[in-house]
């Protein structure tokens, strides 16, 4: 069972989610959700568990917005503010290992734009939402220009778009999947691990 925490931040009180693995931690996983999902999104368990059996410690963050019961999103500052505060604590929480931010939607482009401030060391976004649907020209491509190694995995029916790999940014566009990826949620998990694996952050 994880283990939940309220934790004050100074846009009200955020929620975390945590799982701990059997033996001694390779790495810190936080996950944020989407605008109006949950941390229960199928993708977001689906990689809870795997990371979790790889030896990672996993931290799933509701924002403190939804955890009032509110589905339209925060501001973006509003939601970076309340990340960060709640990273500043997990990462205190668990010093000694690797910390890698995420999420799936609105929570990658929040751990994207925070990546750098909260010390990760690599960035894994689901479903992420590279345009406003039929919008193409409102790109942000720039939010994955963070520097670190980041993972991408996409749905090629996705209306958000799929960014482009290029540095340290690789893309995986998986066939079927729509912004949810609720086709094959193993399989974004097993292509995440993968990823994790070859940079020594999961067993």
């Amino acid at each position: 069972m994880p283990h939940l925490t309220p934790l004050d931040t100074p846009r009200g009180p955020a929620r975390v989610d945590t799982d701990l693995p059997a033996g001694p931690p390779t790495s810190l996983l936080v996950l944020g959700h989407g605008a109006g999902g949950a941390v229960d999104a199928p993708d977001l368990l689906a990689l809870r568990d795997a990371a979790r059996g790889a030896g990672m410690v996993v931290a799933r963050v509701t924002q403190p917005y939804r955890v009032a019961g509110r589905r339209a999103p925060a501001p973006a500052g509003h939601l970076d503010e309340a990340w960060t505060t709640v990273l500043a604590v997990l990462r205190r929480r668990h010093p000694e290992v690797p910390l890698l931010v995420g999420g799936r939607s609105s929570g990658a482009r929040v751990a994207c734009r925070t990546a750098r401030a909260v010390g990760a060391a690599g960035v894994v976004a689901l479903a992420f939402p590279l345009h406003p649907p039929g919008r193409p020209e409102r790109s942000r491509a720039a939010e994955l220009a963070t520097g670190l190694p980041t993972l991408v995995v996409n749905g090629d029916r996705d209306p958000f778009g799929t960014p482009a790999a290029g540095g340290p940014v690789e893309v995986v566009v998986r066939r079927g999947e729509r912004h949810d990826l609720r086709q094959d949620p193993a399989g974004t998990a097993e292509a995440v691990l993968t990823w994790l694996r070859a940079h020594g952050w999961a067993r």
